[in-house]
């Protein structure tokens, strides 16, 4: 099969490999004021998703990114500090930057400690996610640790048996490794619906499946732009994705000494789209309770699934797409080349 072709007509919807996606957001990174460690992560990070059909957390992202930096809101020159405060717990102050480089400086202490103790915590505070959140965690898995983190985000949450919005949309994604393919990987909100989604339906104009959210006067809406013009989103599963949800402003918020979701004020900062909060991830190595078989254990519940009748794992459909955009690039409409392309300066 022929590579990715990055300089296509404009007769079909032009294509890039993943090195060049990545090459050209580290680029607009970069002329923004990130530092080239900065620009690298977040590059990586934001690809990734796009290569994977995460959509709302791929290049939809980028002019969020860039409004945010352009609003002085977070520094995009910021070195995370990393602390090694026990044998068990890293934590890391990401100076008011974002959380992927603050991971990544801390990464190696954590997973030293996970393999020494057969679990550890990194606690990463005074950082700002906008990302998705299975990046975070799949790496670990490929290495056969068990992954799990938790973020919290701006609010826009109504908790169950509430009246206004108090909780971010709050994902939980974890990560698992199994003989014999590809990690078990999950990322989801605790919200009905991801903020993200919330926007490309607005943009594109669809309505949303009942029961994802509020309007502002408090009203069931399906309509993505009143959720997003003084609505605000519904927790699933009613009081347990609300129970969950205050489970991660706990652990990510006031575990970590970062923001709860309704403590940051960005309103002196117009443009401003990440949220100022913090981040937990537990790395646990399996082979310090189930030896060498936890792999083959998760494989062979892999195969009891299947054997129910479930067709698709969490996960499958990412890694089909996955396998997609590595051999025919990756597919982008011509106007959301041209809005990256000009925010790259080209």
């Amino acid at each position: 099969m022929s590579a990715p072709n990055d300089h296509v007509s404009s007769a079909v919807s032009p294509s890039l490999s993943l090195e060049a996606l990545t090459q050209l957001l580290e680029t607009i990174f970069l002329r923004h004021g990130t530092s080239a460690d900065v620009a690298r992560s977040l590059a990586a990070n934001c690809a990734g998703a796009e290569r994977d059909g995460a959509h709302s957390h791929g290049v939809f992202r980028m002019p969020g990114y860039v409004s945010t930096l352009k609003s002085g809101w977070v520094n995009g020159q910021a070195v995370p500090q990393v602390e090694d405060v026990a044998s068990g717990f890293v934590r890391v102050d990401a100076g008011n930057g974002f959380a992927q480089p603050a991971l990544a400086a801390a990464r190696p202490l954590l997973v030293e400690k996970a393999r020494n103790a057969g679990i550890a915590v990194l606690a990463i505070r005074n950082s700002h996610h906008f990302a998705a959140l299975w990046p975070d965690v799949e790496p670990f898995a490929e290495e056969g640790l068990v992954a799990l983190s938790v973020v919290n985000s701006m609010t826009c949450v109504v908790p169950h048996g509430a009246d206004r919005p108090l909780f971010g949309t709050n994902p939980i994604a974890f990560a698992a490794p199994r003989a014999g393919g590809a990690p078990i990987v999950f990322d989801l909100a605790t919200s009905a619906i991801a903020h993200g989604d919330v926007q490309i339906a607005a943009r594109q104009g669809e309505r949303l499946p009942a029961g994802m959210g509020v309007d502002s006067l408090g009203q069931a809406t399906q309509d993505p732009k009143a959720i997003l013009e003084g609505g605000a989103l519904l927790p699933f599963g009613g009081h347990k994705g609300s129970a969950l949800s205050m489970m991660v402003e706990l652990l990510a918020a006031a575990l970590t000494g970062g923001n709860f979701s309704f403590e940051f004020d960005w309103s002196n900062h117009p443009g401003a789209k990440t949220p100022w909060t913090g981040q937990l991830l537990i790395v646990i190595d399996p082979s310090k309770a189930a030896g060498q078989s936890f792999a083959e254990r998760s494989q062979e519940l892999v195969r009891q699934m299947h054997g129910v009748g479930l067709k698709r794992l969490p996960g499958d459909r990412r890694h089909l797409q996955r396998a997609r955009s590595l051999a025919e690039g990756i597919v982008l409409d011509e106007q959301t080349l041209g809005q990256l392309r000009e925010l790259a300066g080209e």
